[in-house]
């Protein structure tokens, strides 16, 4: 069978934005440019290739993005492309523009599109980008260690405050099915005690008595740091009121966390993936996933990448209990 030849690609941005995007666009147009392949921005997510919304890039209209947040291309849920009509709309777009391939960025919900369009003919190629770092085929993703260095200078700030007028503080972060950035956050700042989707809450163990052990050893300021999936926060100061008669002040860190300039590691890690993923396709590897496993890039076929599961390390758990009592 002859080998498809690569001559034209397409990219896209889809799902929640994460810093390091734009680094990972800029790697996979620069890549496409030295290898001799033509790079087409697709904005807008699946719905820009529903809607034939493009431009044309080359070398030069990715420079200084690199330490740029959000991305460039935007990024926009699409109900059109759930159905086969907007589907087939997004391959018609695809064969009108010439393009031999897509390489998509983002997270679960992208690369599930994407698996339809190469269901549909389209060759394609993930890279994992999201602050939650929940893709299960990678051991890391674009925007974690962003999201988490902006969420610990967040709270350090605020400890200052709270440290000043003995208060205790509950943040919300992000993560609605995922607690690996609040758990990571958690140990970071040392907080008193975290809630996260992953591990049943029990409000007395996980809450009021880390309150009072802490309280014990000597302490007058308490952290709780509360991923969104877990609990509300607003409702976990109510109760440590209602409980233990504080008047916690309750913080939601919200979509802050998503902005900012791209840390050392999400700009190399992101760039490292974008060229992996373009040599991929220059090589005939198509319908994959380039995962962090273990320290290195490696290219996993995207049906069995997106069957993969990954769990939170509870031993941290552990770790923090260890740390707070103090």
């Amino acid at each position: 069978m002859e080998e498809k030849k690569i001559r034209r690609i397409g990219v896209l941005t889809s799902g929640g934005d994460a810093p390091g995007m734009n680094a990972a666009v800029r790697a996979v147009v620069r890549t496409a440019v030295f290898l001799g392949i033509e790079c087409v921005g697709i904005r807008r997510g699946f719905q820009g290739l529903i809607n034939s919304d493009f431009k044309v890039m080359d070398g030069n209209s990715v420079n200084h993005i690199l330490s740029r947040g959000g991305t460039i291309l935007y990024t926009a849920r699409s109900d059109d492309f759930l159905s086969e009509e907007g589907r087939k709309r997004a391959v018609t777009t695809c064969k009108m523009l010439g393009l031999d391939a897509i390489i998509a960025i983002g997270g679960d919900g992208t690369f599930r599109g994407a698996l339809e369009l190469s269901r549909l003919g389209v060759p394609v190629v993930g890279i994992p980008a999201t602050i939650d770092n929940d893709v299960g085929c990678s051991h890391y993703t674009i925007g974690f260690d962003s999201a988490c260095n902006t969420a610990i200078d967040c709270i350090d700030k605020l400890r200052d405050t709270m440290q000043s007028h003995e208060r205790c503080s509950v943040v919300e972060v992000m993560g609605r099915n995922a607690g690996f950035l609040a758990l990571y956050v958690s140990i970071a700042v040392g907080a008193t005690a975290v809630l996260v989707p992953e591990r049943e809450l029990d409000f007395r163990r996980d809450v009021l008595e880390r309150i009072q052990n802490a309280r014990l050893a000597g302490n007058t300021h308490f952290m709780i740091v509360v991923a969104e999936g877990a609990a509300h926060a607003f409702e976990i100061g109510k109760r440590i009121h209602e409980e233990l008669g504080m008047e916690p002040r309750v913080t939601v860190l919200g979509h802050i966390q998503r902005g900012g300039s791209p840390s050392a590691r999400d700009r190399e890690t992101a760039t490292r993936m974008g060229y992996c993923a373009v040599k991929a396709l220059a090589g005939g590897q198509f319908n994959c996933i380039v995962a962090i496993q273990d320290g290195r890039i490696v290219e996993l076929p995207i049906e069995e990448a997106l069957q993969m599961k990954k769990t939170l390390q509870l031993e941290r758990y552990d770790v923090l209990e260890a740390m707070c009592n103090f």
